[in-house]
């Protein structure tokens, strides 16, 4: 028997299974029970027949459901004297239906006012025939789609029961035991999705797999589509409108759907008044699509459309930019465009005001501040007030403006336009989903607090593997307060995967994909080439270290494997009911990206050892070759899934771009006349002439590595000779050779007791003796901390890494203050400068305050501060983003993370989630130093900060752990 409970706080109780009976403990025990299918009683459904359309599919879908879970389809009436026993009763809260079962007057007016809302009520005999009814009502026809869908969730319909294959929850018996209960208004207005890059994926797999008749996306695909959003608590579409797809209206029943599940229809920020440029402009018969030029043709093109959607829900995307994605023709200069475009914005609302409504404020209407219309907009273009203004982020998930406190008075509201997915400079993402949620949490909530509330739409690509983040998109549009505290992010993710997996999964699979989402953040797989886009050029060498900072390659290629094991072994425990959706959603982009980072990571390690003659270097020029491969099958078995039900959404290749290729390794064969060869970590380093380990600081427990391979020979041997006690090694003897061990790593570590023992020697020498030639390391011993308190930062070995939110001290004022946000940045946990709201302080003494301590061994007049932020952008058009550095008694330096347009250092930024500004620091005195940063503009995101003393120009590229004592 499965009870699901229902209450003012939404949910009470927990589920456990036993002999597939689901019982819901709870303390409320007097609550009503609504028996659905028991073996005494069989619920029906009743709907509103003259309600909308979408009852009719609510109605219809929720029977499916309950059949799905119990084997039990309820009969669907939509007469009032047919019904009988118990009744599940569909319909707005305004219908007469409904009036038989509420009593209007009851129900608060500012509930009846609310936007999509919805109640339960559980009502025992509220006439002869019927024992008890189930009251589902909404505010709107959505309203009550969302009542019904999120019954449907409870009694075990996953929103992605069909678009991820999450398998229905199943049960012998369904009783319903719930309070009364009234939704709150969704936090913003309009909340969905944009259908693009779709060539790859969704159009190709439409017109193969559900849709062969039509051989596009057409309206059974978009019924699906439909239908999930309704499900997600979502109401907007903006169609897919690639060249790959016929418009959306060019299929009629396409706009019959819509109007059937009253989805919200828009265009994107290139679709003016809902026309697809791309698919409907004929060039040849209308010539230009510019409006200096051409206004005529322009004009009707677009008043044919209003004529025929006039009925639909819509918004209108107003304004005119060039046909697909590109500036506006006509114009020479922002100054021109910015009077054209107030022009072109008039004529539009005069054909709204004509065949719609001549009160034009109440037609819905947005215009997208999308890359240059973003500079029109700065250069003075005034929308009309009513007009939802849509901001947009970079392409890469930083918002690049948002409304200030005049603008967000504005009575048409703004939103956001943000991307999951994106084709474009400096590089696209269109294969995996790997947009950190923390990320999405952090800018789309900065964008609810700033009160930009109006339309949220999220480009998700083509759907899948989008999934995740767009149910954190829509559940945030939906429901914004539950995401105030940052650490509701992990909470939120291991719920979605609690609900498909269950609870002894969802605990793992979180913990794999928060990982996942990490190392993405660090580079995302598409970027691993170091290549660009739009011009396209070819991969390069990653910025990875196999020599240094422990071997970052290594590192990373380990945090990968880690997490497919561990995919892995959840695979072979899963039921295999659960297998398919385990791959969509979890297997298939984790392996996907590991074995993208393996590809260019073994070709990094093959090109670097072939050039120090290692034999080794072959082998990881198969492994690289084998990871391009992997992909490939990993590809081929998700378009296979559910019996070819997904044949086509899966491409490996997106746009053909140079980093989905097989790379070309090609390196010369060693004729070195030595037989073993030996590497020391961080080779550069040197002292006295000698090879030299990095410098040990007392204490610490770091261990640093040496090499030791095959160069000229079948095989070789190595020996560590005679070394102190002190000196700890992993390994003193080996044997190379050909079959077995091509190269040993030797990690070469201090006891510090029996230092102390010793005598505390400061140096000391290793001798590696291979079969050629001895091979003198020297280790060298600090103590330049031996004063200093545990945990503090430190330089070591040229370098001083310190976490952002590690501060000594924090001063923060009444009104200002630094804020921590969790799980966010390359730390984990990043400093904001809060409140958003707060005006730019310009007094250093009364801004708040983050104070670092670090102790230092070099005197040195070279030394420089790498600040490391989030790269978002100013809050507002005429923001900043600046901080204010002090070091010791220097003079304060004002250091601005913003960056303009598409320039190198943007596109740098975008590709390595960092924004890096670099300060020069005098050390004067070995000692304690002191790190001084003052708020000046609210949203700054500081991750970590980096004091180098090397000389060296390049830092690590992966972050190192802090230097702490």
């Amino acid at each position: 028997m499965k009870y699901i409970v229902f209450t003012f706080t939404f949910f009470i109780g927990f589920i456990t299974m036993l002999k597939n009976v689901y019982i819901v403990n709870t303390k409320k025990s007097n609550l009503p029970d609504f028996e659905i299918f028991t073996s005494q009683n069989q619920a029906i459904i009743l709907y509103d027949i003259k309600g909308s359309s979408l009852d009719s599919i609510s109605a219809y879908l929720l029977a499916e459901d309950i059949y799905q879970v119990t084997n039990y389809k309820p009969k669907v009436i939509t007469k009032i004297k047919e019904a009988k026993g118990n009744v599940i009763v569909i319909g707005s809260i305004k219908s007469k239906l409904i009036g038989n079962f509420l009593n209007q007057k009851e129900l608060s007016s500012s509930f009846k006012n609310q936007w999509e809302s919805y109640l339960y009520k559980t009502i025992s005999n509220p006439n002869k025939k019927i024992k008890k009814a189930l009251v589902i009502s909404g505010t709107n026809a959505r309203g009550v789609a969302y009542g019904v869908f999120n019954i449907s969730k409870k009694i075990g319909v996953n929103p992605w029961y069909w678009w991820a294959d999450v398998p229905v929850k199943q049960s012998k018996e369904l009783i319903l035991k719930q309070l009364d209960f009234y939704s709150k208004s969704p936090s913003v207005k309009y909340r969905g999705i944009f259908l693009n890059d779709e060539d790859w994926g969704l159009q190709p797999w439409a017109a193969k797999t559900i849709e062969p008749e039509t051989g596009d996306i057409g309206p059974k695909t978009y019924s699906k589509i439909f239908e999930l959003l309704l499900r997600l608590n979502a109401n907007t579409i903006w169609p897919a409108m690639h060249p790959s797809t016929k418009a959306f209206f060019y299929y009629p029943n396409n706009a019959k759907i819509a109007e059937a599940y009253q989805i919200v229809i828009g265009t994107s920020h290139a679709e003016p008044m809902l026309c697809n440029n791309v698919d409907e402009w004929n060039k040849q018969a209308f010539g230009d699509f510019n409006y200096v030029t051409n206004k005529t043709n322009v004009i009707n093109y677009w008043e044919n459309r209003v004529k025929n959607a006039k009925n639909l829900n819509a918004i209108y995307t107003m304004g005119m930019r060039g046909v697909h994605d590109s500036g506006m023709e006509g114009v020479k200069n922002n100054y021109e465009a910015v009077q054209l475009l107030d022009g072109i914005i008039s004529d539009q609302r005069t054909l709204l005001k004509k065949h719609i409504n001549p009160k034009v404020e109440t037609i819905p209407q947005a215009f997208t501040v999308y890359k240059e219309v973003l500079d029109l907009y700065k250069a003075g273009l005034k929308v009309p007030d009513d007009i939802t203004l849509v901001w947009t982020d970079d392409n890469y998930g930083y918002i690049r403006a948002l409304s200030n406190i005049e603008e967000q008075k504005r009575s048409g509201g703004s939103g956001v336009y943000y991307h999951a997915s994106y084709w474009g400079r400096p590089h696209d993402y269109l294969w995996l989903d790997t947009t950190n949620p923390h990320l999405i949490r952090e800018e789309m909530m900065k964008a609810y607090n700033l009160n930009n509330r109006t339309i949220w739409i999220l480009n998700v690509g083509d759907i899948k593997p989008a999934e995740y983040s767009t149910q954190l998109f829509l559940d945030i549009a939906y429901d914004a307060e539950k995401f105030q505290n940052s650490k509701y992010t992990t909470s939120h993710q291991q719920q979605f995967f609690d609900d498909i997996f269950g609870k002894a999964f969802s605990k793992n699979i979180t913990k794999i994909k928060e990982t996942y989402y990490q190392l993405a953040f660090e580079r995302k797989p598409e970027f691993m080439g170091w290549s660009q886009t739009e011009p396209t050029t070819q991969i390069f060498n990653t910025q990875y270290n196999p020599f240094s900072n422990n071997d970052e390659i290594t590192q990373r290629i380990n945090a990968y494997e880690t997490i497919e094991k561990e995919v892995n072994s959840i695979e072979n425990e899963l039921p295999n009911t659960l297998k398919s959706a385990f791959m969509q959603l979890v297997s298939y982009p984790v392996k996907g990206a590991s074995n993208m980072n393996k590809k260019f990571l073994y070709r990094d390690k093959a090109l670097a050892y072939a050039k120090q003659g290692r034999k080794s270097a072959s082998i990881y020029k198969n492994l690289s070759n084998e990871a391009f491969l992997n992909i490939e099958h990993l590809t081929e078995n998700y378009n296979q899934l559910s019996n070819g039900k997904w044949n086509g959404i899966m491409d490996m290749k997106p746009r053909r771009l140079p980093v989905y290729e097989n790379p070309t390794i090609e390196f010369p064969e060693s004729h070195s006349k030595e037989l073993v060869g030996v590497s020391i970590e961080d080779t550069l380093k040197t002292l006295q002439g000698l090879n030299c380990l990095p410098t040990y600081y007392v204490g610490d427990s770091k261990s640093y590595f040496i090499d030791v391979y095959l160069k000229n020979s079948e095989s070789g041997t190595w020996q560590i000779k005679q070394h102190p006690n002190w000196i700890k090694t992993s390994k003193i003897s080996g044997v190379l050779n050909t079959s077995e061990a091509l190269e040993e790593r030797i990690y070469i570590s201090i006891d510090w007791d029996s230092w102390i023992k010793t005598g505390k020697p400061s140096t000391e020498t290793l001798i590696i003796q291979t079969n050629s030639e001895e091979i003198p390391i020297q280790i060298h011993i600090s103590n330049s901390y031996k004063n200093i308190t545990q945990n503090s930062f430190v330089e070591k070995n040229g370098y001083a890494i310190l976490y952002a939110n590690q501060y000594s001290q924090i001063k923060n004022k009444e009104n200002l203050s630094w804020q921590e946000i969790s799980g966010l940045g390359h730390s984990k946990s990043v400093m904001q400068s809060s409140p958003l709201h707060a005006s730019s302080s310009t007094n250093h003494e009364n801004a708040p305050v983050l104070e670092y301590e670090i102790y230092t061994e070099t005197i040195t007049n070279k030394a420089n501060i790498t600040l490391v932020a989030i790269p978002t952008h100013p809050l507002t058009t005429d923001g900043e983003l600046k901080v204010a550095v002090q070091w010791n008694d220097e003079p304060i330096q004002i250091v601005n993370f913003k960056t303009e347009g598409r320039s190198s250092e943007w596109k740098e930024n975008v590709l390595s989630n960092k924004a890096i500004k670099q300060i020069h620091v005098p050390i004067k005195n070995t000692g304690k130093q002191n790190l001084i940063i003052y708020m000046i503009d609210a949203g700054v995101l500081l991750d970590y900060f980096v004091l180098n003393t090397s000389g060296k120009k390049t830092l690590p590229y992966k972050l190192p752990n802090e230097t702490k004592l």
